[in-house]
């Protein structure tokens, strides 16, 4: 019962990250998701839904940051071009070192492309 209420009190603080970071952004995802996702930390589907791994209210928050703002911006741009790299970094500056040391869980977690 305990990890049960934990467990949704950190999903609602990831919700309410992302949340914050989608005003910061200005963009407006259809609906924000926790869920489990064995082979990656988050997801962007073509409908504005935002899906995070839930194993990744464990992360450290600015890894969290970095995965939240990638799937946000990707309500504005489809593509990893220049502009959706240029806002990565204006709002995650060191973006790209988390990127390289992302953490990897059991050879299967990999970064949102």
């Amino acid at each position: 019962m305990v990890r049960r209420k934990m467990t949704l009190t950190a999903d609602q603080a990831l919700t309410r990250k992302a949340m914050a970071w989608a005003n910061k952004i200005r963009v407006n995802p259809s609906r924000i998701i926790i869920s489990e996702l064995p082979t990656k930390w988050g997801s962007c589907t073509p409908d504005g839904a935002i899906t995070l791994a839930e194993d990744l209210v464990d992360m450290p928050a600015t890894f969290q940051d970095y995965v939240v703002v990638h799937e946000l911006l990707h309500l504005r741009y489809r593509s990893h071009g220049r502009a959706f790299t240029a806002m990565m970094t204006a709002l995650v500056p060191g973006w790209r070192e988390l990127e390289a040391s992302s953490p990897v869980r059991e050879g299967a977690r990999r970064l949102p492309r």
